[in-house]
């Protein structure tokens, strides 16, 4: 559990750097908006309810990057997901559509680091020590989403990937998770969010 001093120094680093991060991309997540609202004949903005700190749900926000489906569908999506657009498959790849997260940050619903906030059902149902990872905002970026930064491309491959996320890569997510929130230090943040940009992972 993060002591006192450390919520407030992690809180401190993503009010900074999403104010600067907000003035600096804003021409680009209005650009993507408008690409995206053309491109799925919809609003560009995608908005989806996630489960956040101490397992309270919030409203995530990004770049639309799939056409709207008729009705519900999986909450598993494939490197190869027919519903991705043009536009979507290359914000997916560059990230761009994870931008409108830094008003998450800023609002204090996000952090930069740390685990990936979830659709209800996962996090939210967590018990025992494995509750610890609700006790930090969940993160744009973390050690669990670096190792599975292919995670789509992963799914792709296997026969029932609803399953195999569920059985697989939710548990190892989970251990990534713990190991992050009991040995947190902002230097790691750093790292992390440097491996990010990078494109590498020592995990």
């Amino acid at each position: 559990m993060l002591t006192f001093q450390e919520r407030v120094l992690k809180r401190s680093f993503d009010i900074f750097f999403s104010l600067i991060g907000i003035l600096v991309f804003a021409p680009v997540i209005l650009v993507a908006w408008l690409v995206a609202s053309i491109e799925t004949c919809s609003n560009g903005l995608f908005r989806q309810v996630r489960i956040g700190k101490d397992g309270k749900p919030f409203v995530v926000y990004k770049i639309k990057t799939m056409k709207p489906q008729k009705a519900p569908g999986s909450t598993v999506t494939t490197a190869y997901d027919s519903r991705i657009t043009k536009s979507g498959a290359f914000f997916r790849k560059t990230k761009i559509d994870e931008l409108p997260q830094l008003f998450n940050v800023l609002f204090g619903q996000m952090s930069f680091v740390g685990p990936r906030p979830d659709v209800p059902g996962f996090a939210d149902k967590l018990e025992g020590d494995d509750r610890i990872v609700l006790s930090v905002r969940p993160g744009i970026t973390g050690p669990a989403s670096l190792k599975y930064r292919n995670e789509e491309l992963l799914l792709a491959q296997q026969a029932d990937p609803e399953r195999y996320n569920r059985e697989v890569i939710w548990p190892d997510k989970v251990r990534i998770n713990k190991a992050y929130v009991k040995s947190w230090s902002l230097k790691k943040d750093i790292d992390y969010l440097i491996q990010t940009v990078t494109g590498r992972s020592n995990e």
